[in-house]
């Protein structure tokens, strides 16, 4: 019989796992450039968020206490001052709206009312009120339909409980 065959594997070098770590070839002078400008100005950014947040947990902790105090006040003056933003917006929205419909009015006014353009919109409000008509007496229609099956269904729905129950 043949003997298996031993593999015997070599203990890997420091220095080739050292250098499968690394690329191949030299980083450029734009990508060293980028990486030395680019790192201080990182770490100075995260110091400055850690700054804030700092700050804000220190203001939330000062404050809290304060807003629990003036509650009673804070509340409703925050409701009143929204109610009042909300009333100017309103009124603005309104006085927009009262404005456009001068100038629509203005605007309809200065064009005259030509009879062909009244004979016109008669004519469209006389077709849309037909097919209004039409598809309100095919949903009649259909809805009278709809319920003769059902009546149908209920009648032997009915029927079938008749005679279970007598069972």
């Amino acid at each position: 019989m043949a003997e298996p065959q031993q593999i015997q594997a070599r203990p890997p070098q420091p220095a080739e796992g050292i250098k499968s770590l690394l690329p191949e070839k030299a980083p450029s002078k734009s990508q060293v450039l980028a990486v030395v400008t680019l790192f201080p100005i990182g770490g100075i950014l995260l110091i400055l968020s850690g700054l804030t947040l700092t700050g804000s947990l220190i203001g939330l902790a000062v404050a809290t206490p304060l807003f629990i105090i003036f509650s009673p006040i804070l509340v409703p003056a925050a409701l009143v001052i929204a109610l009042a933003v909300a009333g100017f917006l309103t009124s603005g929205a309104f006085g927009i709206t009262a404005l456009s419909s001068f100038s629509w009015i203005v605007n309809y006014v200065r064009q005259g009312k030509s009879p062909e353009r009244l004979e016109h919109a008669k004519i469209r409000a006389e077709e849309t009120a037909s097919q209004v008509k039409e598809k309100v007496k095919e949903t009649g229609q259909d809805a009278q339909r709809k319920s003769a099956c059902v009546c149908k269904y209920q009648v032997i729905v009915c029927l079938l409980l008749t005679l279970l129950s007598e069972n």
